[in-house]
Formats: C-alpha cells, structure tokens, sequence
C-alpha cells in the first residue's frame, strides 16, 4: 500500500503514511497554457490511498485526474474535507442537491471512502462506493488537553453542533454547553451558554467548520462581557474566508486552531492517525 495526494492535502498525507507505516507516491503537478492541469504519478503500488480535500474547483479536478491515473491500483479514497457538503438538499426549485453531484462523481476508479466529520452524515447515502465518516472530536479534546486550561467550558455555537461538542469535552471529562441565541429586539440579540455559566473560566467554542466566523465572533465578545476569562475557538475544518481569521482574533479570541483537513497556519491537530486506523479497519 502507498498514499498519493493532490497539492493541497500532501503534509496530511504524508502524515497518513508515516501513521501506516508506509511510503508516498511521488507526483509531479502543473498547469498547461489554456489553464488546464495536469499531473504525473511516480510508480503505484497494487493498493492506494487516494488523499485529497475538494476545497475549490481545482482540488476537485486534480483530485478526479489523480483517480484516473491511479488506474489499475485498488483505490481507497480519503477526503478529508468536502466542499459543498452543506448544500444536502434541494431548499428552492432549481436548485442542485450539490452534495449529491460531487459524491455522485466518485462512481469509477475507487473502492470506498472516508470522510472526516462531514457536515451532513445523511450525503454518505449518495456515494456510489461504501463510504464511511470519522469524527476528529477526540483529537480535538487531545489537543485541547494539551493547551494547559483549567476546568474550560467546551461550547458548541448551536445545538447542531452538540454532539461534536460533547465528543470533544469527553476527552477531558470537561463541562459542555451550546450557545443559545435570544432576540431581545429587533435589532440586539444576546448569546450566552444555555445551561452552564462561562463567568470566571476559560470557554473554548468548538465546530466542524469556520468558515467567515461570524457567529463565533459575536459570542466571544458576549461571552466577555459575561465574565469568561479567555476565549478560544477551534474547528475540525478550517476554511476561514474573508479575513475570517483576523476578524476572530479582533473579536479577543485568544487563539484559532483547526485540523489539517484543510491545511493553514493554525493547523495544531492531525487527523492522521484517525485516518489511517479507519483505512486498517
């Protein structure tokens, strides 16, 4: 078995092989004239493992060639981030189910495929290959354990997200609440913990995706004012457009981490070794 990545997702593959024990297919990358892409695979193995986040248009097509010119080997397919996983469902007429379209493209070239806390569990049905999902919420809480933190409260910025917060705040046999928003006007809205007081302790907002921060920003800032100590936010993936990561820090969020699901500056925890024992199983 070796592991062969397109451009984006090659350190998070490198680290899958070195958690298998194994080597990395070398591969050469670039990009003719008319603006197509093309690549060159080094020499495959009988079995591969296939790496590659859709995070833009071009991954997606690099990661379709690499498919391709894997032909021959038994193919398992990672993708650790999948972009437009959040379009599940068809919300107006005419619109695509845009989950299904990119799922529906991986039919040829591949065995099955792991996911990594994709945001709608329901778009594995329409992966034409077995496709299973793996959750980094115990890393996250390893990570977390590590930031040297007394007694955090591990938030989810809503009860969508609660169940990947009680994942993490398991890891530490931390406090775990979701942010709940109350409209007091037309115009002010008010945040804060539903349950559990953030008053005299660090709180840590966890998420599958950042994408503009937003949302954790404002509650940050809330959250402040309602006494917490300091405020830190993470995320399994880091998409953060738009200044995304700037805006939070000016918000007072001590610190943004993430996942090398998609790689960044602040990827402090490897979803690798997840990886690769969901490949062993």
């Amino acid at each position: 078995m070796k592991v062969i990545s397109t451009e984006k997702s090659q350190i998070l593959a490198a680290r899958i092989a070195t958690a298998l024990n194994t080597t990395m297919v070398d591969v050469k990358f670039s990009r003719f004239p008319d603006g197509e892409l093309y690549l060159e695979a080094g020499e495959l193995d009988d079995e591969t493992v296939i790496v590659g986040s859709v995070t833009e248009s071009d991954a997606l097509v690099q990661l379709l060639l690499l498919i391709d010119a894997c032909e021959g080997s038994q193919n398992h397919l990672v993708l650790p981030y999948m972009g437009y996983a959040r379009q599940d469902k068809r919300f107006r007429d005419g619109e695509p189910i845009s989950a299904r379209a990119i799922a529906r493209l991986f039919k040829n070239g591949v065995e099955d495929c792991i996911t990594v806390n994709i945001h709608e569990p329901s778009v594995l049905k329409y992966f034409p290959v077995p496709a299973t999902n793996i959750s980094l919420a115990g890393d996250m809480g390893a990570c977390i354990g590590t930031m040297g933190l007394s007694n955090p409260l591990i938030l989810a910025p809503d009860d969508g997200a609660l169940a990947f917060a009680q994942g993490v705040a398991a890891a530490g046999g931390w406090d775990c609440d979701h942010l709940e928003k109350t409209r007091l006007s037309g115009i002010e809205v008010k945040m804060a913990p539903k349950k559990l007081c953030a008053a005299s302790r660090p709180v840590v907002i966890v998420d599958d995706i950042i994408s503009t921060g937003g949302t954790i920003a404002t509650a940050a800032k809330m959250l402040y004012q309602q006494g917490a100590t300091d405020v830190y936010a993470g995320c399994v993936h880091g998409v953060l457009i738009g200044g995304a990561y700037v805006h939070l820090k000016a918000s007072g969020i001590r610190d943004v981490f993430c996942s090398d699901t998609i790689e960044r500056g602040c990827s402090r925890l490897s979803a690798a070794v997840s990886i690769a024992a969901a490949l062993r199983s």
